[in-house]
């Protein structure tokens, strides 16, 4: 008989109301991967897409939500090393987060930090890929340049924000109220701009302007980045969440040497996130295990409240990540 699991389904495209628990049965691993039994998972912006319809997993994934979980591998894949059953792990996935059980590619699994819960350590891999890869290796921050970030106080910019100061950056961020303000500068920042007071362009170009951006708004956001940026400057595209259509004149790009750039995590292959995984193990876990840095945690809500997180999430009330807790019933 094939052993069942309980997990979130989208029974629909449609609001956090589609989420519903269902019964799947437990992933096997394939070659290359792990099985984890998930304690949490973390809850992020790409599954809202995917739930409103917006954003198919690639053909391979699981068709369940969710990117990133952490809990104890429970079984192997053929070719796996350097892993055990009954470690304790964070991982990156292609889907199926919101499960008692996933598989994933083992490469893309890093230890729990030291001295880290496993509730923090679901919050680290989709934010720590992404804000890495992004910010550091697309982007190529440097220790003294000026960084900006907008969404200072989401799960990215939390991260963003003390990577980039732990990293020798000036850090700037922008956030909708005066309460994510003064949480971004508490990470880290220099001076945390409330947008709905501010304008961030005055800000950035009174501080000689932005070596770079992290941008996830989109729309008219993006010819204001480019005003804001310091000649030489880099804007990098994460998102559009106020829509990826807008009007730039961009004879700016070759007279001021700007360069735009941008990605997604998800339909990167296996070996691009391998690469990022190994740089986050060299770069930044001993960051983590020492607790110079640490995620931001907002709220947990049981896997059967899914609908829920997402509400919360889309309300953009939180302040840094948000989990589910999986493994108590």
């Amino acid at each position: 008989m094939t052993e069942m699991m309980r997990a979130v389904e989208i029974t629909k495209p449609g609001g956090p109301e589609v989420l519903q628990i269902t019964d799947r049965p437990v992933p096997v691993p394939g070659h290359g991967q792990v099985v984890i039994k998930v304690a949490w998972a973390g809850v992020n912006r790409p599954d809202a897409l995917q739930r409103a319809g917006l954003y198919a997993p690639p053909p391979t994934a699981s068709d369940l939500p969710g990117l990133e979980a952490a809990g104890e591998i429970v079984a192997l894949g053929a070719g796996v090393t350097g892993l055990s059953v009954g470690d304790q792990v964070c991982a990156l996935l292609p889907g199926g987060g919101y499960a008692e059980y996933v598989a994933t590619s083992a490469a893309h699994c890093l230890p729990v930090p030291e001295g880290m819960a496993v509730k923090e350590a679901a919050c680290l891999p989709e934010t720590f890929f992404t804000v890495w890869s992004n910010v550091f290796t697309r982007g190529g921050l440097r220790g003294g340049e000026r960084f900006l970030v907008h969404g200072g106080s989401s799960g990215i910019g939390t991260t963003a924000i003390q990577l980039a100061s732990a990293f020798g950056a000036r850090v700037f961020a922008t956030a909708g109220s005066d309460e994510k303000c003064a949480a971004c500068v508490e990470l880290g920042a220099e001076i945390a701009i409330n947008y709905r007071e501010q304008d961030f362009v005055e800000v950035l170009r009174g501080e000689g302007g932005a070596d770079l951006i992290l941008d996830m708004v989109g729309g008219d956001y993006i010819p204001r980045n480019l005003k804001a940026l310091a000649d030489d400057g880099r804007l990098v595209q994460i998102a559009f969440l106020q829509g990826p259509k807008v009007e730039v004149n961009f004879a700016q790009l070759m007279m001021r040497r700007l360069t735009m750039t941008g990605s997604t995590l998800r339909p990167q292959s296996d070996l691009a996130k391998a690469r990022i995984a190994q740089d986050l193990r060299e770069a930044v876990w001993p960051l983590l295990s020492s607790g110079r840095i640490a995620p931001v945690m907002d709220q947990s809500f049981p896997l059967e409240e899914a609908a829920k997180a997402h509400a919360r999430m889309e309300s953009s009330d939180h302040i840094g990540k948000i989990v589910l807790n999986v493994s108590d019933r």
